[in-house]
């Protein structure tokens, strides 16, 4: 080891260097992040409460370059410094290090960070600030996590893929009927689970197995509790009998509201087929509180606007041009009636298809979240179940700080409209008090369509996955008897 550092050493530092001593270097270090900064007077107020010769000869170091030795040698090797003695225990430990590192590896560090220290305890999820982890620690376990298959599937399109990559590695068509349980709901998810894990050339029995939970049945009836329950159990039923190894089953709101590093908060899901309002607190879906859902969905605007092209004679083939379309040039109006009186004539080229050219429908199409009666439609607007929602979460107090369920967060690809975070939020001024309305902040789908996929993701890849969030199946003919926490 020693041999090593002095290897990192020479190759590091010029021979005409000016030594420093490192208990004072670091008030000269010009640090060009903050990050490294804090990692600097956090290692320099542990050097100095040692003594004066904590390091030995590496004492005449400056602490910048001593750092960037350190990192060059690798979170392994690193790690085997604390066995040196107390003094490198103390600064190898140090959090702020282990941070740098962790930096380095797959995906945002803040998201990471957040699921660290939110998520990593399983569910029920703290209510109350955990003491600080061992960063070293954490780095050591998440480099043993397997890893899981993720499928996030829906009423419309699924998408499924790896934990370890960047992004979904596949996506399909499921057209399962979630909510009817007359149909023979067990069978298909068999057939559904089959065919992904056949699409991605891997075999059930080696991997965990994290699935989004649709959000299906809102109300809060006897009948909904039940349908919920037995659309859960036919989840991990199918997978187990899979012989999938753990199985973790998430509802997609709550998956979405984890990618955009919250736990509590009101997720505006707009699906395939509906809008789903939900209320979220502290990971649990608060069914008591209520969800509101709207019957207007992804489908519901490719189809008005293939109406209003076919009124106006244009062209195309299939419903994918439509939607194609609808992705690329459709917006919500900030002000509808003041839209009206404008051009707003687009273009956009559509493989094969050829130019399309969009008027009003450009924005009229993303209008009936808001005014559902413009395409025949009776349901209520988006703003209005969102304002609902609130009130009910205001009115349930279930927690003295009501500053909760003012974070709205938005999830779906329709919900990726330009312009709806700001009507959302123009909406919901207009129509809800002042002591409500203030501090309202509608967060944008932090990962567009695949929102759910990257909060899964978060869970897989965390230190303590699979024992804190998975069950086996084992553990699932116990508790299957019980209300499911999702």
């Amino acid at each position: 080891m020693a041999f090593l550092l002095k290897k990192l050493l020479d190759s590091t530092i010029p021979s005409n260097s000016n030594s420093t001593s490192i208990s004072s270097s670091s008030s000269t270090s010009n640090s060009n992040s903050t990050s490294s900064l804090a990692t600097h007077v956090s290692l320099s107020n542990q050097i100095i409460a040692c003594s004066s010769s904590s390091t030995g000869e590496f004492d005449r170091i400056p602490l910048d370059v001593f750092m960037q030795i350190l990192k060059l040698l690798g979170p392994k090797e690193a790690a085997k410094l604390t066995v040196i003695c107390k003094s490198w225990k103390l600064i190898v430990s140090d959090n702020m290090f282990w941070i740098s590192y962790l930096q380095n590896q797959q995906g945002p560090w803040d998201s990471m960070f957040f699921a660290e220290t939110n998520l990593r305890s399983g569910y029920p999820l703290r209510t109350y600030p955990s003491r600080m982890q061992s960063f070293m620690h954490i780095y050591g376990q998440r480099s043993q996590v397997p890893g899981a298959i993720i499928i996030d599937g829906g009423s419309g399109y699924c998408k499924f893929g790896w934990s370890k990559y960047d992004s979904p590695s596949g996506r399909a068509a499921t057209f399962l009927e979630f909510g009817n349980l007359e149909s023979p709901l067990y069978s298909r998810l068999r057939h559904f689970f089959a065919t992904i894990y056949s699409r991605m050339h891997v075999k059930s029995s080696t991997q965990p197995t994290v699935v989004s939970i649709p959000i299906t049945q809102s109300e809060n009836t006897q009948a909904a509790k039940t349908a919920r329950r037995q659309l859960k159990e036919a989840i991990y039923s199918a997978l187990f009998d899979m012989n999938v190894p753990s199985v973790c089953a998430v509802s997609q709101a709550t998956l979405a509201l984890f990618a955009a590093r919250r736990t509590s908060g009101i997720v505006v899901n707009i699906g395939f087929n509906q809008t789903s309002v939900v209320p979220i607190l502290h990971g649990k879906i608060m069914h008591d509180v209520g969800v509101e859902a709207v019957g207007v969905g992804a489908i519901k605007l490719t189809g008005y606007l293939r109406e209003q092209m076919q009124q106006r004679n244009l062209r195309f083939s299939s419903l994918y041009t439509v939607r194609t379309l609808k992705e690329n040039l459709c917006y919500v109006a900030i002000d509808y009636e003041a839209e009206l009186r404008k051009d707003t004539e687009g273009s956009f080229e559509v493989p094969v298809e050829g130019w399309f050219t969009l008027k009003q429908e450009r924005f009229q199409t993303g209008e009936i979240l808001f005014q559902p009666r413009i395409a025949g439609l009776s349901a209520m607007g988006l703003h209005q179940a969102v304002a609902l929602c609130i009130d009910h979460c205001h009115d349930a107090r279930l927690t003295p700080d009501e500053t909760w369920f003012k974070t709205i967060v938005l999830a779906g690809g329709t919900a990726c409209l330009p312009g709806l975070v700001e009507r959302l939020e123009k909406e919901l001024r207009l129509i809800l008090p002042s002591s409500l309305s203030n501090g309202i902040r509608v967060i944008p789908p932090p990962y567009g369509a695949d929102s759910a996929w990257y909060g899964a993701q978060l869970l897989s890849n965390l230190s303590t996955f699979p024992n804190s969030w998975c069950i086996t199946k084992k553990e699932f003919r116990p508790k299957s008897r019980r209300n499911f926490i999702w």
